[in-house]
């Protein structure tokens, strides 16, 4: 990643300062390929604590055992939680400012490294592996979720789970939202398919696949590729999450 397009770094980096006593938090600004611009996650979120985390995400963040890889880690919220109780935890983020932060914070093992780069792990490494904060969404389609699952095998214990948190797309009314869903219908791509990049200043992030998926896609998703989901939270909620564990 080129630094110019280390957007969601440059963000975290801002923000890390403003904590610090620098100024004002702001905002990330996401951008997705039909023009539709939000905000993200909310100022500060991504350096909150154990304790203002809802009880959902304290839940399934509990249920973490062993060597642990946080993929995702953003400033390393969840990966500092487990270290601090004595975890031998890895973050891995594809930005180069994300993983700054997170080193400046303390996370012993930081490293920029991207989810399809997963394989250059030891096999046999992870018995946990994270993706909170929506990182479900990371796998960016079915077809690449069925594939790094595959290789997620690989590099975990025989008694590995992944935790994970996502977004319902079809609990939604925004009429926005359903004509972008209908377009991908159009284009075969799945309903909570998207499209986006990251802007923060003069910094513009790569265009990436994002996917938010029911809890029946889920289960699709996870059929024939040795992982099954255990447990859900909240699964009639629009964020859900899901404890999943080897079948094989």
């Amino acid at each position: 990643m080129k630094p110019e397009q280390d957007a969601f770094g440059r963000h975290l980096l801002a923000q890390y300062i403003s904590l610090s006593g620098g100024g004002d938090i702001v905002a990330e600004i996401v951008e997705r390929d039909d023009n539709y611009i939000d905000y993200g996650s909310e100022p500060g979120s991504y350096f909150s604590e154990y304790e203002e985390w809802s009880e959902s995400e304290r839940i399934m963040i509990d249920k973490a055992r062993g060597n642990t890889i946080d993929i995702g880690c953003g400033a390393g919220r969840h990966s500092l939680y487990l270290q601090g109780n004595e975890f031998d935890v890895t973050g891995i983020d594809n930005s180069p400012g994300a993983i700054e932060v997170c080193r400046s914070r303390g996370l012993k093992k930081a490293l920029v490294r991207s989810i399809e780069e997963i394989d250059k792990f030891e096999p046999d490494t992870f018995e946990t592996i994270l993706m909170l904060g929506n990182n479900f969404g990371l796998f960016g389609s079915a077809e690449n979720a069925k594939f790094t699952l595959e290789r997620m095998q690989l590099i975990t214990t025989p008694s590995a789970k992944i935790i994970v948190k996502t977004i319902n797309p079809y609990l939604t009314d925004d009429d926005a939202h359903l004509k972008y869903q209908e377009r991908n219908k159009k284009l075969g791509r799945m309903t909570g398919q998207i499209r986006l990049r990251v802007r923060y200043g003069i910094y513009v992030g790569e265009w990436f696949d994002y996917l938010f998926v029911s809890p029946e896609e889920m289960e699709m998703i996870l059929r024939d590729t040795g992982w099954q989901i255990k447990e859900m939270i909240d699964p009639d909620q629009v964020t859900f999450f899901a404890l999943i564990e080897k079948t094989s």
